[in-house]
């Protein structure tokens, strides 16, 4: 079993990159294709735990329903949001990685070099050809 589990989408190009890198680390994660197989409660919230994240943060608006099921209300509760993102988990950020060094969301697809060991790595392109890991091995920040 792996110690790094991604919840993927395969059509999100961030969610591709992501996983991209932590496979160019010569790690091959445990995948979660969340659509498919959504968190239960209790992962979601100890994901939301992990992240240091309030379920608003982790709601996703574009090509969702959130405009459609009146998400963007302010008073509704963490658990009416929860509920929502489990019911559509479309309405899940993505992608979310847990690693032994942490759990993020990995929006800008960079954010997962946090949580991949430290050491050089060899150049690294994104699909559109946006370089994350240079010919020097620099990465960014």
């Amino acid at each position: 079993m792996t110690s790094t589990r991604i919840y993927h989408n395969p059509q999100c190009g961030t969610s591709r990159n992501v996983l991209a890198l932590i496979r160019h680390a010569g790690i091959e994660p445990e995948i979660v294709e969340y659509l498919k197989t959504p968190p239960d409660r209790t992962t979601m919230l100890a994901l939301l735990s992990a992240m240091q994240m309030t379920p608003r943060q982790l709601l996703r608006r574009k090509g969702t329903p959130y405009d459609t099921l009146g998400l963007d209300d302010a008073t509704l509760t963490d658990d009416a949001l929860i509920e929502a993102m489990l019911a559509h988990p479309i309405l899940i950020e993505r992608p979310i990685v847990v690693s032994p060094k942490g759990t993020r969301l990995c929006r800008p697809s960079e954010t997962v070099l946090e949580l991949l060991p430290a050491g050089p790595l060899p150049p690294f392109s994104k699909e559109d050809g946006e370089v994350v890991i240079g010919e020097n091995g620099q990465r960014p920040g």
